[in-house]
This record gives structure tokens, sequence and C-alpha cells, in this order.
């Protein structure tokens, strides 16, 4: 998990230190069961050229793979099939 931190200088010898968490989700449910797919191959390309994707990541028992990595506007791809596009951030939900 990646922190990033900014901090704020108040008065001289006072710094508040704000840190947050850059990561999201994405849950992969199967349309025809409605269940969770375990073991489908998930990543993200995001927009930008400094961006890049993501390394690919493997859904959980809950259909769940997580990614370290700052929100953004990209693709989510599933086993090497584009899912999604749009904005990517917190969790989002694709059908397969």
């Amino acid at each position: 998990m990646y922190f990033c931190g900014v901090v704020f200088r108040v008065s001289q010898g006072l710094e508040i230190i704000y840190n947050y968490i850059l990561m999201f989700t994405v849950k992969v449910i199967e349309t025809s069961t409605g269940r969770p797919v375990k073991g489908a191959r998930v990543g993200a390309a995001f927009e930008g050229f400094s961006r890049g994707c993501t390394k690919d990541e493997y859904t959980d028992s809950d259909g769940e793979a997580h990614f370290d990595y700052d929100n953004g506007t990209g693709i989510i791809y599933v086993n090497g099939h584009k899912e999604y596009e749009g904005r990517i951030e917190g969790r989002r939900v694709v059908y397969i």
C-alpha cells in the first residue's frame, strides 16, 4: 500500500502531516449468476503518458482484486478483455 503525505506548516516549529492511501478495488461479478468470480486476471491502464499500467492482480473468493495505485481515468481489463472505461477509484464493480 502506498502512502502519500502532505505537510502543512502552521507556524515555525509546528507542522501538520496529512497522509492518505492510494488504492482502488475492482470487484468482478459473473453476469449470468450474479456471483463473484474467483481467479480472474484484472489490470488497469491509465490515461496520461506518465501513468501507464498496473501489475495484474487476481480476484479473491469475493471476486475482488486490490490495487495499490492512485485513482484516475483509464480502462479496466479482465482476463485480457476491456470491461470498463472511465474513472477508476474506490471500488469499481464490473460484470463479465
